[in-house]
């Protein structure tokens, strides 16, 4: 396929990730890791690193696009999709917003629509490897339809709310869907 087209408006290919963060790497313990599933849903869950690999796993190719002009393609992932684990927790009828907190302090939000879509994941492996730590490992969430900087890394906990919350970034600036085929890199 022509990469051309595959390319969203002002975005170059390049070869591998470019890791971008906050200046934090926080370490990782399976011993002590969790993620938290709260809000606006029927069955809260915090899962434990050993629960979090017992939840149904998939697998998804999909292209990872920076704000800043660079996309990488065919990115392979493995992990949980979202959607999945929100059958898990049972989103109530007035959800409609996902606020994402990481280990490093970053924050992100997206609509809940948007999360459920099927190529939207809490991936833990990324092209046959475990997610680095570099890299946002051992869980970072991957959207292919938004930039980057909704692709939480080092996520701890989801919390779905009735009401929209902005993330790091887009307290920052920066646009609030992050639609890579719109173009929406500031707000």
């Amino acid at each position: 396929m022509n990469n051309r087209r595959r390319l969203p408006p002002g975005q170059r290919a390049i070869e591998s990730i470019i890791e971008i963060d906050l200046g934090v790497n926080p370490p990782f313990d399976p011993a002590t890791w969790t993620l938290a599933v709260t809000g606006l849903v029927a069955t809260p869950r915090t899962y434990t690193w050993t629960g979090f690999l017992e939840l149904p796993q998939s697998e998804i190719v999909s292209d990872f696009h920076c704000v800043e002009g660079w996309s990488v393609l065919d990115q392979r992932w493995k992990g949980v999709l979202c959607r999945d684990l929100f059958e898990i927790v049972q989103p109530s009828s007035n959800a409609r917003f996902a606020y994402l907190t990481c280990a490093d302090g970053y924050s992100t939000n997206l609509p809940l629509e948007a999360m459920l879509a099927d190529d939207v994941m809490l991936a833990h492996t990324h092209n046959g490897e475990p997610i680095s730590s570099q890299n946002g490992g051992p869980v970072r969430l991957v959207i292919m339809s938004r930039y980057a900087y909704k692709c939480a890394k080092w996520v701890r906990a989801i919390e779905l709310l009735a009401e929209d919350r902005p993330g790091y970034w887009e307290t920052r600036g920066y646009h609030n869907n992050a639609d890579v085929w719109k173009g929406e890199r500031r707000g």
